[in-house]
Parts: C-alpha cells; structure tokens; sequence
C-alpha cells in the first residue's frame, strides 16, 4: 500500500482527505503512482503531468523518505520505505518568486 500526500489544491480538485492510499498492481514507480492518482481521480489528470509529453508539470514535486525525488527517472522503483507504507510519498506545489 502506497500512501500519498497531495498539497491542497490538488486536494480540493481531487475531493479527498490529504493522505490518500493506493494499491498498486504493478511495481512501486513515481509512473505507477501517478497512474493510479489520475485512474482514481479523474479530475487531476493534467495538474501533475503533461498529458502530451508525461513530464513533470514545472511547480510540481515529488518527495520521499527525506528526498527529492522529482528529478528520478520516473519508472525507478520507489524507496523501500515508501513501497512498505513507512513513509508517504509526497506530492509538493513548488513555491517560486523572490
């Protein structure tokens, strides 16, 4: 069981609680999560990635067990504490300005 944390926004559009828990039929990848999140809840299906290249939307991250993880190539498998429940994998909106 996968446990994922979204930021409020995606909250709101998704209508769920923050941590939601995923069960996933294929290996634990930030791909495979976010194939679940955009299966279960439609509504977020382009807010986190590009529909037409999978990419990482520009203010959106992804961290996980202390790390940043948004740069990881997104069919790697995910920290072992993230796949056995320990520990959340989070999804962040960057903040930017000066």
């Amino acid at each position: 069981m996968i446990r994922v944390v979204l930021p409020p926004h995606l909250r709101v559009l998704a209508r769920t609680e923050r941590e939601i828990e995923l069960e996933l039929p294929v290996e634990a990848t930030q791909r495979a999560v976010i194939d679940a999140l955009e299966e279960r809840f439609p509504s977020l299906r382009g807010t986190i990635r590009d529909p037409a290249t999978m990419r990482r939307r520009p203010f959106v991250r992804f961290f996980g067990c202390g790390e940043d993880l948004s740069h990881d190539d997104p069919d790697d498998p995910l920290p072992p504490a993230i796949i056995e429940g320990r520990e959340p994998y989070l999804v962040v909106g960057a903040m930017a300005g000066g």
